[in-house]
């Protein structure tokens, strides 16, 4: 069972962002079999998804923008080197990662190494969001890009997907703005504990329905996104 924060209900800040990545992690996670490493697994949200897998290792980096005490990590990496033997895995998942990584030119050889012949990587990456886990936040990476950077280290791109559109995005955004930096940023508001959750319970839930009802109104544009998921194969 994926944990609400992660695939969460109409009354989330985040809902069309994480809902988004749960529709498509869910789309895939059941064609992943044979030994899987969950890179950057954190507390492995998407774990449950996986039912295909024979074996779910989770790899994570101890960073000062995220603790990781209560997470059921296996094991850790430096940054640079990937603690597991040559052709270990069937399946890599990464999920909202890449972008907290420095140098990714540096760890992609590492997660192909690590691959076995064939093996297949699936990556969710976001576009249009804020930093967070400050300050380890260093990239937002376009289709583009991310595949130049898969096929100079020995992937071949087999699956793009996007999750959301322009106007979504904004929505999404702005949700985010008006439940938090809005609330605290208003002196009235902000002595007011009550109103984060007025906020919360009501006029978020209100916005999302309400933005739903007239988003099919709306000409959609696919340059302006949420997230991207893509999986690639090992050449």
């Amino acid at each position: 069972m994926v944990n609400k924060e992660f695939n969460p209900s109409i009354s989330h800040p985040l809902y069309f962002m994480r809902k988004g990545l749960y529709k498509l992690v869910a789309q895939h996670a059941p064609t992943c079999t044979g030994k899987l490493l969950d890179f950057g697994c954190g507390a492995k949200p998407y774990r449950s998804l996986f039912t295909n897998v024979s074996e779910y290792i989770g790899l994570d980096y101890a960073s000062e923008g995220h603790d990781h005490k209560s997470e059921d990590i296996e094991a850790f990496y430096d940054g640079k080197n990937i603690p597991f033997e040559d052709v270990q895995f069937d399946w890599v998942f990464s999920s909202e990662v890449f972008e907290h990584v420095f140098g990714l030119n540096e760890i992609l050889p590492e997660l192909n190494r690590v691959l076995k012949k064939g093996g297949r990587m699936m990556i969710t990456t976001p576009f249009a969001w804020e930093e967070h886990e400050a300050p380890i936040d260093f990239a937002r990476y376009t289709r583009f890009g991310l595949t130049d950077l898969f096929e100079k280290n020995g992937f071949k791109v087999l699956t793009v997907q996007k999750s959301g559109h322009l106007i979504m995005a904004l929505h999404q955004i702005f949700i985010v703005y008006f439940y938090r930096d809005w609330i605290t940023q208003i002196p009235v508001l902000r002595k007011w504990n009550f109103a984060g959750k007025v906020v919360r319970q009501l006029l978020v839930p209100a916005a999302n329905i309400m933005f739903l009802l007239v988003a099919p109104f709306w000409p959609k544009s696919e340059n302006f996104y949420l997230s991207t998921l893509m999986i690639v194969e090992k050449k």
